[in-house]
């Protein structure tokens, strides 16, 4: 990979996360436009060194955080989340699979 190429690819990141930004404050994209914007800017997530920079990217786009948190839940968990929110989120899934777990009432 070329060194203009490697410079490239946190700015085509920024640009993407800004999109997406845009679109989730309402700016009347479908779906279709909305899952593109998001699954070009995960591989360019994928493709980040994990530095200063793709840290402000993530501190600066909440969406972009959202998506890297996903594209490496499975070995960082909830790495960019507060810790209150992520717990909160934790003790909600644990109430709801509880829930969803025990056998329906029966009609009496």
């Amino acid at each position: 990979m070329s060194t203009s190429t490697k410079q490239t690819l946190p700015r085509n990141a920024a640009l993407l996360a800004g999109l997406l930004e845009r679109l989730e404050a309402g700016n009347h994209a479908d779906a279709a436009q909305y899952r593109d914007v998001a699954h070009r800017l995960a591989e360019e997530l994928k493709t980040l060194p994990r530095d200063a920079a793709t840290d402000a990217l993530l501190s600066a786009s909440p969406a972009a955080a959202t998506i890297y948190e996903n594209l490496y839940y499975e070995q960082a968990g909830l790495c960019r989340t507060q810790l209150e929110l992520a717990t909160a989120a934790e003790l909600a899934a644990r109430e709801f699979i509880a829930r969803a777990s025990r056998p329906a009432a029966s009609p009496t």
